[in-house]
């Protein structure tokens, strides 16, 4: 009996750990394509899309239904599903659904399972979106951003959104680049949100993205943060 006192003690871990919510092994971020199997699969499951409404309203997943992840009541129009049943989440690039889903599994919620890069991701992969009635295609057009890259001068394009905080936080640098070196380059910030078809085509799929264009060839590209002093070393290299 001595002996099978340790036994017994990790067996009762282990059934604890197991009956605690998914399983360990249960994969719950899912990229773009299996995301879209799991609705499928779970037809009856919720799908929450937690970005804004006005993000909701340019383009969302079918059948999808708007939380705003942001909103003063979140947790209260949350709690009004069934925390024993599937649920799916998702945002724009993947942020706040992520804090979303951490949120929902802290409060009960026992099999929620997050879109990885969100609907940038979703786009990328030419998946279907609607606004209910109709399916999405708005905003520049690559032609109209080739248009653009025509000067003589580095162009920087700056693919951001408004709730994005690394954007806001490099806002200012930008700011300051575009009065200081006026004279060699020309900054231009496209908004990801209003801009769903050329980032689909154009593969951006996470925010901020700055890229450095010169004779209408992409020299520099750059995913994150990026310090006003990277972003000058790299436009002084085009000179």
């Amino acid at each position: 009996m001595k002996n099978l006192f340790p036994f017994l003690f990790v067996t009762a871990l282990l059934f604890a750990a197991c009956s605690n919510g998914q399983s360990q092994n249960t994969k719950t971020v899912l990229a773009a394509t299996e995301f879209a199997a799991k609705i499928k699969e779970l037809p009856s499951a919720p799908i929450i899309d937690v970005r804004s409404p006005e993000e909701f309203a340019n383009g969302h997943v079918q059948n999808a239904r708007n939380i705003n992840w942001n909103g003063s009541d979140f947790d209260a129009q949350i709690s009004k599903f069934d925390k024993s049943q599937p649920i799916l989440v998702y945002c724009l690039s993947g942020g706040r659904s992520g804090s979303a889903a951490s949120q929902m599994r802290s409060q009960g919620f026992k099999e929620v399972y997050e879109m990885e890069g969100g609907m940038m991701q979703w786009r990328s992969a030419k998946m279907p979106e609607t606004t209910d009635n109709k399916i999405v295609s708005a905003g520049m057009s690559k032609a109209d951003f080739d248009k653009l890259l025509q000067t003589d001068k580095v162009v920087l394009i700056d693919f951001y959104a408004e709730w994005c905080a690394p954007c806001k936080k490099m806002k200012p640098s930008l700011d300051e680049i575009s009065k200081e070196m006026a004279d060699q380059v020309v900054i231009i910030r496209i908004d990801a949100d209003a801009n769903p078809a050329l980032c689909a085509e154009m593969k951006i799929e996470a925010l901020p993205v700055i890229q450095l264009y010169k004779n209408q060839k992409l020299a520099w590209n750059n995913l994150g943060f990026t310090e006003k002093a990277k972003m000058v070393s790299e436009i002084e290299k085009l000179k």
